[in-house]
């Protein structure tokens, strides 16, 4: 069987281990799946193409969670991160096909990892951020995504808030799927969108499944307090590694 992108059998088996691992964090979390696997593919080969894999993955992987976190999305959230993050999304494309992803994730990844040791410290936004900040953080995420990370800013920005764990991820899932509807077109016109990506998004798809209903499961049967650690060490480890990849590739 011929992979995708020239993939040899043990890296493609390799890819699929790593895709079950990204799929089942963003199963519980709503988000981490990009950050991983992106991180992960770097080590065994070119993470580019893989860019416009991964998010229609995270589309396809709404599809799976979608009834289950209608009613807990913070759609005013969701619209105002979504503006922001359509301002920056063109330009950040633009620099990230012709400067490359590493010099901008080592950037993004340093600012998350200060991020994730503030909220461990125990730190929080004592006030509702209002529209203009909602929109400031989705131009930081916009900026982000065309490195694969874009979720990252806004976990951070909501773990620092009092949001509960079931609006904390419908918000997450819904918000990033939103971005990659907007960024795919864009990678589309930079020639990153090929057939390989259309035979690796449908082969990815029931690992994607799988590992989905594994994180969903352990999803509802985490506390609120053990969740939001959870997502903020979460943060720290692909922001550390996102840093590590980048110096090491």
């Amino acid at each position: 069987m011929i992979m995708p992108f020239d993939l040899g059998p043990g890296t493609a088996i390799l890819l699929g281990f790593a895709l079950l691992g990204a799929a089942f964090v963003r199963g519980y979390s709503g988000f981490g799946f990009s950050a991983i696997f992106i991180a992960f593919a770097a080590l065994l080969t070119n993470p580019l193409p893989f860019i416009p894999v991964v998010f229609a993955c995270e589309i396809m992987m709404t599809a799976f969670q979608a009834r289950g976190i209608r009613a807990h999305v913070d759609w005013h959230r969701v619209g105002w991160l979504i503006v922001g993050a359509a301002i920056a999304l063109p330009f950040s494309v633009s620099v990230m096909l012709s400067v490359g992803e590493d010099t901008a994730r080592i950037a993004i990844s340093g600012v998350i990892v200060l991020m994730a040791l503030l909220l461990l410290s125990g730190w929080t936004l004592q006030r509702r951020i209002g529209a203009l900040g909602h929109g400031s953080v989705g131009v930081l995420s916009g900026m982000c995504n065309s490195a694969g990370i874009g979720g990252l800013p806004v976990a951070a920005f909501l773990s620092a808030q009092p949001v509960q764990a079931a609006g904390f991820r419908a918000t997450m899932i819904v918000y990033l799927t939103a971005l990659d509807l907007i960024t795919l077109p864009l990678l589309w016109l930079g020639g990153l969108v090929t057939w390989d990506t259309v035979i690796a998004a449908l082969m990815a798809f029931p690992i994607l499944g799988l590992g989905v209903w594994l994180g969903g499961r352990r999803f509802l049967a985490a506390s609120p307090a053990a969740f939001r650690q959870s997502a903020v060490l979460l943060l720290l480890m692909l922001s550390a590694l996102g840093l590590i990849r980048a110096m090491v590739t």
